[in-house]
C-alpha cells in the first residue's frame, strides 16, 4: 500500500508540481483500518483548475494504478481547487474525481471534468478530521470547515442516488446509511465500521441481522465476494425503511 501511495503522488506532483497546495489521504485507511475491498482515498487541494492534457495524463496514470489485481487497491483520487472550497460554499466544485466504479466510463474516454459536488462537505470534513498529509501542509492551514448545515444537506442529498444502487451494491448502501444516520444525530462523520457499531446500538432487534451481515462482509469480503442468503436478502427492504424513517424524522427537526 506504501508503495502505491508513494506512486500516486509523484503522478500528482509530476503533472500539477508547483501548482499542488497539498495532498491528504483519508478514508479508512485513516478513520479506521482499511478492509479487503476498501479504496485508497486521496485528496489534492490545487492552486488552478487542471488542463485538459493535464486530466488525461493524470487519468492515464490512474488507469495503471488503481484496481483490484496484482496487489493494487482500488483508488478515489479527488482534486479540489481551493479558491472553489475556501472561503466554503454549497455546492462546492469539485475539479476531478477518479474511482474505479467509473473506469468503464474512463475506458471509453470520458475524462473527469469539474461539476458540483454536494459530497465534497462529507470528503473534506473527512480529510479535516483525519489530518494525514501526504505533501504539504495540515489540512486545517489549507481547507475552511464545513457547517454541520451543509454536512446534513450533503447526506440527505446522496439518499436518492444511493437507493438506485440497493441492489448492486447492496453493503454499501447499508453502511452508508448507517452512516448518514449517525451523522445526523452525533455530528461526526465515522468510519463505515464505526457508523455500523452506532446503528446497530440504535436499531430494533429484527433489523439488526442486515447490518451485521453488511459489516461482515466489508470487514471480511471483496466486492466480488458478497453473497446474501435469501432469509437476509427479504430482510434487505424493511431494514433500509426504518432507517430512512429515522433519518427523515430527524431531517424535520
Amino acid at each position: 500500500m506504501v508503495d502505491q501511495i508513494s506512486v500516486l503522488v509523484t503522478l500528482v506532483d509530476d503533472v500539477l508540481g508547483s501548482k499542488v497546495i497539498g495532498v491528504y489521504l483519508h478514508g479508512s485507511s485513516v478513520l479506521g483500518s482499511l478492509r479487503p475491498a476498501s479504496d485508497l482515498d486521496i485528496l489534492v487541494v490545487s492552486q488552478r483548475s487542471m488542463t485538459d492534457r493535464e486530466r488525461r495524463t493524470i487519468l492515464d496514470g490512474l488507469l495503471a494504478t488503481s484496481g483490484f489485481t496484482g496487489g493494487l487497491r482500488p483508488v478515489e483520487l479527488t482534486v479540489v481547487v481551493q479558491s472553489e472550497v475556501r472561503p466554503w460554499r454549497f455546492p462546492p466544485i469539485c475539479d476531478f474525481q477518479y474511482g474505479e466504479w467509473l473506469r468503464e466510463k474512463f475506458e471509453a474516454d470520458a475524462v473527469p471534468q469539474p461539476a458540483p459536488m454536494p459530497d465534497l462537505a462529507l470528503l473534506l470534513t473527512m480529510v479535516l478530521t483525519g489530518d494525514h498529509p501526504l505533501a504539504g501542509p495540515p489540512p486545517a492551514q489549507v481547507l475552511d470547515p464545513v457547517p454541520h448545515t451543509d454536512l446534513i444537506r450533503a447526506s440527505l442529498t446522496s439518499i436518492s442516488e444511493l437507493l438506485n444502487e440497493l441492489d448492486s451494491d447492496t453493503r454499501n448502501v447499508l453502511l452508508t446509511l448507517a452512516r448518514i444516520w449517525s451523522t445526523l444525530v452525533t455530528g461526526e462523520i465515522k468510519s463505515k465500521n464505526a457508523a455500523a457499531d452506532w446503528a446497530l446500538a440504535q436499531l430494533p432487534a429484527e433489523h439488526r441481522p442486515v447490518l451485521e451481515h453488511a459489516k461482515q462482509l466489508y470487514r471480511t469480503h471483496r466486492y466480488s465476494e458478497e453473497r446474501w442468503p435469501e432469509d437476509l436478502r427479504a430482510r434487505v427492504r424493511p431494514h433500509v425503511d426504518h432507517v430512512l424513517a429515522e433519518i427523515n424524522r430527524l431531517s424535520r427537526r
